[in-house]
């Protein structure tokens, strides 16, 4: 760029200025001794910034330039120069969009992982379950806590399913054992599960998870059933697969059928009873194991019966005693085994 110096932009420093003072004292002539590659650095300074000029008849030697002649010569090339810069800056961003875009869908995913989308509203999420339901090809695995509430009406849900099982896709779905007393739940398993697809239930938690092909994940914000998360890094998703598979070798088979296991009714009861002896209020109990709490109560009626308990607190009491005295047979039963 004209008027750079090894100062800088503009920059003449105090040797260099001596210089061409000194050089004006010879009628602004100076014929160097040495070659090119020697000059000292003040003589190529002023070189360099356009203080000093070859003569046109004499290239050896070098001649004043007027410094008011020069500043405005440079101050009008580096407003051009900087209208210019600004210009491609402004159209910069634009003309590597293409390039940006190409970066982003290669080096860019395999160094800072994949895309993760945000997506609000209940009814924004069921377009793009549905969405993603229709593009799968090989697999759809999901995890549905929180008893028989789904994204979708049953029969919406009936179809959707049905018609991926059709296509030839794989269909798992891990419910809490709660939705076994659910008839909208039934409707929907039946249907399922004569379609080819599996549905299992798991008494323990769990988190809301779908996973479409392993390719895109669907995860909740936590707490808030509103917002969801679109997972496609890869490796984040081989461990949500993962976490699925642990929970589905653990859940016991939800079969078309209404009968319950024994199995799932034993140990809905027992977090019923544990979640009792902890205080916790009938309506908490409820929402966390997925319950009416109109289904809730029938199980305690039942336990009341069974424990022959005519109030809640005799009941409680009963459930108390049971449970401590629970240790101490298993402690007489592991000594007669002993014997």
């Amino acid at each position: 760029m004209p008027g750079l110096t090894t100062a800088g932009l503009g920059v003449v420093s105090a040797e260099a200025r001596e210089l061409y003072k000194s050089i004006l004292g010879t009628a602004g002539r100076s014929c160097p001794a040495r070659p090119e590659d020697q000059r000292p650095a003040p003589l190529q300074e002023l070189l360099d910034i356009g203080l000093l000029v070859p003569d046109v008849n004499d290239p050896k030697v070098l001649m004043a330039v007027d410094p008011q002649q020069l500043a405005a010569g440079l101050s009008a090339s580096w407003q051009r120069s900087a209208l210019e810069l600004l210009t491609r800056a402004a159209s910069l961003p634009a003309d590597l969009q293409e390039l940006s875009q190409a970066y982003g869908g290669g080096l860019a995913a395999d160094k800072t992982g994949g895309i993760v989308e945000h997506i609000s509203g209940k009814a924004e999420i069921n377009r793009r379950l549905a969405e993603f339901g229709q593009s799968a090809n090989h697999e759809v695995l999901s995890a549905q806590p929180g008893g028989g509430a789904r994204s979708f009406p049953p029969a919406t849900a009936i179809a959707l399913d049905t018609g991926m099982l059709r296509r030839g896709v794989a269909r798992r779905t891990i419910y809490q054992p709660s939705t076994r007393y659910s008839a909208p739940v039934r409707e929907y398993v039946a249907a399922v599960t004569r379609a080819g697809g599996e549905v299992r239930t798991l008494g323990e938690p769990f988190t809301r998870l779908i996973v479409i092909d392993r390719r895109i994940a669907i995860i909740p914000f936590a707490d808030d059933n509103e917002r969801a998360a679109v997972v496609r890094d890869e490796p984040v998703i081989a461990y949500l697969v993962n976490t699925f598979e642990l929970c589905w070798e653990r859940a016991i088979p939800f079969l078309d059928g209404n009968d319950v296991p024994v199995e799932v009714v034993s140990l809905l009861r027992q977090n019923i009873i544990r979640m009792l002896l902890q205080g916790v209020g009938h309506r908490v109990i409820a929402r966390n194991l997925g319950l009416s709490e109109r289904t809730l109560a029938r199980h305690i009626a039942e336990l009341r019966e069974e424990y022959d308990a005519e109030t809640l607190f005799q009941l409680g009491w009963k459930l108390a005693e049971g449970h401590r005295s629970k240790p101490m047979m298993d402690a007489m039963d592991a000594e007669g085994a002993l014997d």
